[in-house]
């Protein structure tokens, strides 16, 4: 029986994937202080195309100067990011691998250390010092989100991927718990998601009809409900305004953190909506071919491998070759990791945030 991982996958728009592995995106530091792309973060990406993942993605690029979250980040937000955009999107697609820009704002969690701005959010938040977004400046949000994702489809991309996912500015509208905005941001559900419809509809609006669009959610956490991620997830599956839906869950195959949802896996309640033309995929703890197996048995269209990419380059290869191939046993050295396309910056960030994966 023909695996199907391996089996391309259509989607309403654009082009197909050659199979079911897309690149998860991946925060790595190593993209150059202004935004613009560096090499180290061409080689790691066009890497990965060469290894034979169908969609290549790229780390959360920023679309606002004042949203940017981390050293080193990917930016989109000005005309100036489009020759390395250009470059990155030429070098991908020559490799056969469809191509995304993830479109990321920090909002609350954006460091005033790398920009030198008061970091803005939904509400004025004490902890971060975050000061709350006037009704014109969340317009302006959307905006912007709008023309990144027209300026990467101007630098050749297939497509991009909103980032409302994780409590960054996209989710940080959706929390249930802290967005009690007076205006048409906040309060109910649908006022909470009306930025997210906002930016996916104008955004189909103003791209050229073949240019893809993916949305990432949490399914839980974050001031997020697991009744509101599902009807959320259900909202952008049946509007026909995306071609896929990606499902951010730390482990594909966990429970819920609410009680009331403990009664099959979390995936279960995004696996039974109606998808109509929209693809669905997860990530979170992929890292072996019967992982990634299982989660396709799920339910899912397709799989986004982030740390099982991270180790090796060619991993879609790798399991079309061993339907019982397991990754490179942790913790690895930075040797190791450069000889798989990660730049030094890349290094120091896993070492930094992945406990455990880098030695010494």
């Amino acid at each position: 029986m023909e695996n199907v991982l391996l089996q391309p996958l259509s989607f309403a728009r654009g082009r197909p994937m050659a199979n079911r592995f897309m690149l998860a995106p991946l925060t790595n530091w190593q993209s150059h202080e202004d935004g613009t792309l560096s090499g180290d973060e061409l080689h790691w990406l066009t890497m990965r195309a060469k290894g034979g993942f169908g969609l290549v993605m790229t780390c959360a690029a920023n679309v606002q100067w004042p949203g940017k979250g981390f050293p080193g980040q990917l930016g989109i937000w000005s005309d100036k990011h489009l020759p390395g955009l250009s470059r990155l999107a030429k070098a991908i697609g020559a490799e056969g691998s469809l191509s995304s820009v993830q479109l990321q704002h920090s909002g609350l969690r954006a460091s005033r250390a790398l920009t030198a701005e008061v970091p803005r959010a939904p509400w004025d938040d004490a902890e971060t010092g975050a000061v709350a977004l006037s009704t014109a400046e969340v317009e302006q949000v959307i905006e912007d989100f709008i023309l990144a994702g027209l300026r990467a489809q101007e630098a050749g991309f297939d497509g991009v991927e909103l980032h409302a996912a994780h409590g960054y500015l996209l989710c940080q509208f959706l929390d249930a718990e802290r967005n009690t905005r007076k205006d048409q941001f906040g309060g109910s559900f649908e006022n909470r998601t009306r930025v997210l419809f906002a930016v996916t509809a104008g955004l189909r609006e103003r791209a050229r009809p073949e240019f893809q669009i993916g949305v990432r959610i949490s399914p839980e956490r974050y001031g997020v409900r697991v009744d509101e991620a599902r009807e959320l997830a259900r909202q952008l599956m049946a509007g026909g305004l995306i071609d896929y839906l990606d499902v951010s869950m730390w482990d594909v195959f966990k429970e819920a953190y609410e009680e009331a949802y403990r009664d099959r896996p979390l995936l279960a309640q995004f696996t039974d909506l109606p998808r109509g033309n929209t693809r669905l995929g997860a990530a979170g703890k992929l890292t072996t071919a019967a992982a990634a197996q299982a989660a396709m048995a799920a339910g899912l269209d397709y799989v986004l491998i982030g740390r099982g990419g991270i180790l090796h380059h060619d991993f879609p290869r790798k399991v079309a070759g061993n339907l019982k191939f397991e990754p490179a046993a942790l913790p690895v050295t930075r040797a190791y990791l450069s000889a798989e396309g990660l730049g030094p910056a890349f290094i120091d960030y896993m070492q930094t945030n992945w406990k455990d994966f880098v030695a010494g």
